[in-house]
Parts: structure tokens; C-alpha cells; sequence
């Protein structure tokens, strides 16, 4: 048996749970046996978008001993869209240079 821990987290909410789990559970067998998903109705359990201390994975990877399997929320915003609407927003304001986007000369 290995120790691992499922965690999902919300703005508002952390839910963390610790299990053991026989050698060689993959990710997603872990998720499913573990209960998560029906404390947490929020995952959409057929689109998972996981990872393993921070890196992303795939379902089926074997866990090992002290893993910790998060399970990631889908993104609201797309991070390039939103800096270049930064970016842009910098721009009319006169904080950035409307040619090269870096700081305007004084």
C-alpha cells in the first residue's frame, strides 16, 4: 500500500483528501475510488485535467509513494488573451509605448 492525497480546490474551498491505495493505482483509478467525486459535484468527471505536484499527467500513470493528484478547474480566461487586453489597455492609458509596448519615454 502507498500513501497518496486528492486535492480540488475552489476560490472559496479546498477539499483534500488522504488515502492509501494499493502499488501500481493509476491516477484515475485513485479519483474514482476515492470518493471525490461525489463530495465534489463541481468536476466535470469526463473532461479531468489533473497533475502530480504541480505537473500535469495522464490518467492512466501509475502513482507512487507521497504523490499528490490534483485535480485542475478549467480556465475562465485564455492567460494570452488577457495580457494582450492588458497590454492593449496600457497602450490607450499612455503607460506603454504604442509602437514597441514598452515603457514610453519621459
Amino acid at each position: 500500500m502507498i500513501n497518496i492525497e486528492i486535492v480540488f480546490a475552489l476560490p472559496d474551498s479546498a477539499t483534500s483528501l488522504k488515502l492509501q491505495v494499493a502499488e501500481h493505482t493509476t491516477v484515475e483509478e485513485a479519483i474514482s475510488g476515492s470518493g471525490i467525486l461525489e463530495k465534489c459535484p463541481e468536476i466535470d468527471a469526463d473532461n479531468l485535467s489533473v497533475g502530480i505536484w504541480n505537473r500535469t499527467c495522464k490518467l492512466h500513470q501509475q502513482l507512487q509513494d507521497g504523490d499528490r493528484i490534483e485535480i485542475y478547474r478549467p480556465l475562465i480566461a485564455d492567460p494570452k488573451d488577457a495580457r494582450r487586453r492588458r497590454a492593449e489597455k496600457a497602450k490607450e492609458e499612455g503607460r506603454a509605448n504604442k509602437i514597441t509596448g514598452g515603457k514610453p519615454l519621459k
